[in-house]
């Protein structure tokens, strides 16, 4: 079968004025047109190409990358904006389409926007949808307290920055575990630090407790190196210094210079710690 809004690995049949005919093991077949024909090929060979629905609705195979696939998430850009809703720029000719149903809030020409693409069954059209929460869910958890996982920052709140989490559920990092800038649409590593009774995620962008120190000495390690082992701050430094150097809380930063200087791989001084 040949699936709409995904990568697939299909056959070439036949070349033809308009471009090559590819083919899965069904007997389906579209069309690569002549713009994307790579310049040598054998019929027979396989091509991985990308498929969608052409201007005139009919599934239309290309060489070119999206910067989205369905049943993902992706920041794109708004081109423009008519009666029916918004086309946004995804990499392909053919602009992705948001009705006015599927936008959280009216889309602007030159806007960009956190959208999740999907299939729409009815019109088997792929849309776009800025209602991102839509799409996720904290019923049946599949991740755990410390687990790593993958994060896409989804929009700020009153507490923090709301992000999902393995493209599945709905998560917050709080403001005082912010510790970088992050922007809408940034895809991330980071740790669950709590599962509350209500299934709501609370996600770190570093380790938890006893499990922070060893990365986080490891990363001041390296900072020292590369600073020709030094570096100026120390134990009584301000929040807001560690933070801007090393981008890392006061505490995470007494935790990790205490465990380094423990194992007697750095001294402190009133200037700053020294690599032994």
């Amino acid at each position: 079968m040949i699936h709409l809004g995904e990568y697939n690995t299909l056959r070439i049949l036949r070349d033809t004025e308009p471009g090559l005919f590819l083919g899965d093991n069904e007997e389906n077949e579209v069309l690569l047109p002549n713009r994307y024909v790579p310049e040598t090929f054998e019929i027979d060979d396989e091509i991985e190409v990308f498929v969608y629905l052409d201007n005139e609705e009919r599934p239309v195979a290309t060489t070119d990358h999206p910067f989205i696939i369905v049943n993902d998430f992706a920041l794109l850009r708004c081109n423009q904006v008519n009666d029916y809703g918004a086309f946004l720029d995804w990499g392909l000719v053919k602009e992705l389409f948001c009705p006015f149903r599927e936008q959280a809030f009216k889309m602007k020409k030159g806007g960009w926007y956190l959208v999740h693409c999907y299939l729409d069954t009815e019109s088997n059209r792929l849309v776009a949808s800025s209602k991102t929460n839509s799409f996720l869910n904290n019923k049946e958890l599949t991740v755990a307290q410390f687990d790593e996982v993958d994060i896409i920052v989804s929009h700020p709140s009153d507490l923090g920055m709301n992000v999902i989490i393995n493209k599945v559920h709905l998560g917050l990092i709080f403001k005082d575990d912010i510790y970088k800038d992050i922007s809408v649409g940034d895809r991330l590593k980071g740790i669950v630090k709590k599962v509350r009774p209500d299934n709501k995620l609370d996600i770190s962008l570093n380790q938890i407790g006893y499990r922070n120190i060893e990365p986080n000495a490891e990363f001041i390690l390296n900072e020292l190196h590369d600073n020709s082992g030094f570096i100026p701050l120390h134990d009584k430094s301000s929040p807001e210094a560690i933070k801007e150097q090393l981008e890392m809380s006061k505490k995470s930063f007494k935790k990790a210079i205490g465990t380094l200087y423990k194992e007697r791989q750095i001294e402190i001084k009133s200037d700053g710690i020294y690599l032994k």
